[in-house]
């Protein structure tokens, strides 16, 4: 049994390489009215595929690779005429048509539905290969980016 027990474990530490390996994680992280607006979420490459394109109009993207992508504010965060209490949230992305997307805010406990937020889309000069979100704060004042091979997703926001 023990001899058993000890090809499987070599067996399986050979194979370990075969195994996709898990995308880094990344952190846009500011601070908008005093407080603290953090971002994580995982960071695919695009390996020369265009992924935004191949994305279906009203399908939600989950915006990265791996576990889902988390919003944590300590501040309430207005876009437009949208606002997002103080909380922690799921995000992903929804192309709504071949020219457009719009943030979804999620609740973290049950993945309801809080709030729809406009992206504006911007065509990039050079390419981004590693998906990357950003978080930019100054004052009051706050803005969201996406940003994938050749496209940049953003939105403005106060913080209250």
């Amino acid at each position: 049994m023990l001899k058993r027990f000890a090809l499987a474990a070599v067996a399986l530490s050979l194979a370990a390489p075969a195994f996709p390996q898990a995308n880094p994680r990344g952190e846009a992280k500011a601070t908008v009215a005093g407080k603290t607006v953090t971002i994580e979420y995982g960071r695919p490459s695009l390996k020369g595929r265009d992924m935004l394109a191949q994305a279906q109009v009203g399908t939600p993207w989950r915006m990265g690779a791996d576990a889902a992508t988390g919003l944590t504010t300590e501040a309430d965060l207005v876009f437009g005429d949208v606002k997002v209490p103080k909380g922690e949230y799921i995000l992903t992305a929804t192309k709504v048509d071949t020219d457009s997307w719009q943030l979804n805010v999620l609740s973290k406990d049950d993945r309801s539905k809080v709030a729809d937020v406009p992206l504006t889309a911007d065509k990039m000069d050079e390419p981004v290969e590693t998906f990357t979100m950003d978080l930019k704060g100054e004052g009051e004042k706050g803005k969201l980016k996406v940003i994938w091979g050749q496209t940049a997703l953003s939105a403005g926001f106060t913080a209250q």
